[in-house]
């Protein structure tokens, strides 16, 4: 059996294939510059799951870390899964704003904070619309790094409080979403490291877990998956976790997965749709849905691979429709934010082309747009 410490190896350049160094925190690949990737995870072996741990750690054969690397964790994963009948189908929602900060992102932020500890970092920078800079800033506290997280100007003050509350200094941006990471960028020194969770590869892993959970709470894979979609990686950690379960033998195919974009700033939806002419008509427009709000996906091709992979499709909300998709979920007793809300027009959308049983995942809590 594979152990942590040999699949570091398979974190590798998406251009030049070389390997993730043995050193350092670089957040590109040092000869060719291009984001490091690990595009295949070990087969699915519930055997090897080790239960003593807490929440998705109990999946940690998955992850690709150092051997003895700490485990960081604030009791992230274990979502409840929900059942209705909606649309003419059988639809789950999992409940992925019951993660300890308040969204999805939980999962990737935990074993990436764990390899920065073990590569001794006491330091380091994040850019986020919010929901990544306030996982950072909570799971940084934790492991006792110090954090600094900067963040548009039109992040939702409730997430800007969530990070300063865990005691990450707080730098806001005026400009957009892609300025936002120039401005990190510009601040990241040699000895600062920059915990990107779009250029960092290790959450990945972690965002595998959902289609482990998913597995295991349902005993198959989902007919289709609904998932916003910003830089993708949640929607690509899915898939890759659901190849995983076939490599073992035990599912024969992949989950249909639709991607889920604001229609102000779609590039992914625009790229699926139109082909790259798509992309020239692309802005950062305003949305609601700030979550998604990103021009420039770094693992945007491989996303695209992936949907297109498993006969999915990427839609694009306008913003018109996306305070009444909130509040339905709301009156079903499902407090989201409208970044996670835009998946309620999806299933609309989606309605005919849709495979039972379906999983939409909520992503984010409401209370963070209050």
């Amino acid at each position: 059996m594979n152990t942590s410490l040999d699949r570091m190896t398979e974190v590798r350049c998406s251009n030049c294939g070389r390997p993730y160094p043995d050193k350092g925190i670089p957040y590109r690949c040092p000869k060719c510059t291009a984001h490091f990737d690990i595009p295949r995870l070990p087969a699915f072996d519930p055997s090897q799951q080790d239960k003593r741990l807490p929440g998705i750690w109990r999946h940690r054969n998955s992850f690709v870390l150092p051997e003895g690397a700490t485990v960081v964790s604030l009791g992230e994963g274990n979502t409840p899964l929900l059942w209705y009948q909606i649309f003419g189908h059988q639809i789950g929602f999992k409940l992925e704003f019951l993660n300890p900060t308040g969204s999805y992102k939980d999962r990737g932020t935990a074993p990436l904070v764990s390899f920065l500890l073990s590569r001794g970092t006491r330091q380091a920078v994040e850019d986020s619309s919010g929901n990544a800079g306030a996982s950072f800033a909570a799971y940084a506290a934790a492991a006792g790094i110090e954090g600094r997280v900067f963040a548009p100007g039109y992040a939702s003050g409730p997430k800007l409080a969530q990070i300063a509350a865990y005691g990450a200094d707080v730098v806001q941006v005026k400009g957009t979403r892609t300025q936002t990471t120039e401005a990190a960028l510009k601040a990241v020194k040699r000895e600062v490291a920059y915990a990107s969770h779009a250029f960092m590869p290790f959450g990945l892993a972690g965002f595998a877990t959902l289609a482990y959970e998913l597995f295991e709470q349902t005993g198959r894979a989902p007919g289709s998956i609904i998932s916003p979609a910003g830089q993708g990686g949640l929607l690509l950690g899915i898939g890759r976790g659901f190849a995983a379960i076939r490599q073992a033998g035990l599912i024969d195919t992949l989950p249909k997965l639709i991607g889920v974009q604001a229609l102000a700033c779609a590039p992914l939806w625009a790229l699926y749709t139109y082909g790259p002419d798509g992309l020239s008509w692309v802005s950062e427009g305003q949305t609601l849905a700030e979550g998604v709000r990103v021009r420039h996906p770094v693992r945007g091709d491989a996303v695209l691979q992936m949907v297109q992979q498993t006969g999915g499709m990427m839609l694009a909300i306008d913003e018109p429709d996306i305070i009444p998709a909130q509040q339905s979920l709301a009156r079903m007793g499902l407090f989201v934010e409208p970044t996670s809300a835009i998946v309620w027009k999806a299933l609309e959308l989606a309605r005919e082309q849709l495979v039972d049983p379906v999983v939409v995942v909520l992503t984010g809590s409401g209370l963070k747009a209050v």
